[in-house]
């Protein structure tokens, strides 16, 4: 499997891994490599099955080994922060429990951790019917506006959806909607932070609560006034937060933790 990815920043200092949600690709992190790049050495792969890697297979366990292989390629000494949404949040989990001591900070945003096989199983033959509408523009714009995507990015989100294949979009909404928590999850030392946004559906706050539930090294947050997607809706707030979490362990006054 061949990962497309961009680099930013120097070596030899910490290395920052950005793994982008179903349906976009790295360009989803734009705001926050401006922030963090001239600190952190910056990674941002493009998933399989999406972007620069739209030719190849999508697995979430396939995509945490190829994404573990490049870390273990750039990292140097300095510790070691992964940040992933949605779907990237998946494969970050996944990541965590292959390699439990890979990773020093872990943030899983908007992850969905309870399974929905037999959901999946019953709309398939909708998702099949449905897939001519990511074709659309006028589809696309809705979808953008949920997904928090800026003006200045609906093109590059547009493009790749008219891209994208009916095999790898079932691939990806099978994968996702299987997902659970692995066992090893429970083991990794991997400090954690957790989050869900205020608006989000009931399944993403109850998946929020296991994985704070199956590690004892996360601390679990609601952020307020977001749905899916904080990181574009509110990218000050989301760097920010990052950061302090990172370099001293604090947290917004405003977020209410779990």
């Amino acid at each position: 499997m061949k990962l497309d990815y961009k680099e930013y920043g120097k070596e030899n200092v910490p290395l920052m891994v950005f793994l982008h949600g179903g349906g976009v690709s790295g360009w989803m992190w734009d705001e926050q490599i401006k922030y963090f790049s001239s600190s952190y050495h910056c990674l941002v792969p493009d998933l399989p099955g999406h972007g620069l890697s739209k030719h190849e297979h999508f697995s979430i366990k396939d995509s945490a080994e190829k994404i573990m292989e490049l870390i273990n390629h750039k990292r140097s000494q300095e510790p070691v922060i992964v940040i992933g949404f949605s779907l990237g949040a998946q494969i970050l989990v996944k990541m965590l429990s292959l390699a439990p001591e890979l990773i020093n900070y872990a943030v899983i945003n908007s992850a969905l951790a309870k399974p929905m096989k037999s959901s999946f199983n019953i709309l398939k033959p909708l998702f099949k019917l449905s897939f001519p509408l990511t074709k659309l523009r006028s589809f696309a714009k809705l979808q953008s506006k949920v997904l928090y995507i800026q003006e200045k990015q609906f093109e590059f989100y547009y493009k790749e959806s008219k891209e994208i294949t009916l095999d790898t979009f079932m691939q990806v909404m099978k994968e996702n909607m299987s997902f659970h928590v692995p066992g090893q999850y429970s083991v990794t030392k991997t400090k954690l932070l957790v989050t869900v946004g205020e608006k989000e559906k009931k399944i993403m706050h109850r998946s929020c609560i296991e994985l704070i539930q199956k590690n004892s090294n996360s601390t679990g947050i609601i952020i307020p006034n977001v749905g899916h997607g904080i990181s574009l809706a509110n990218p000050d707030f989301f760097n920010k937060m990052v950061k302090d979490w990172i370099t001293t362990e604090t947290l917004p006054n405003n977020i209410k933790e779990l």
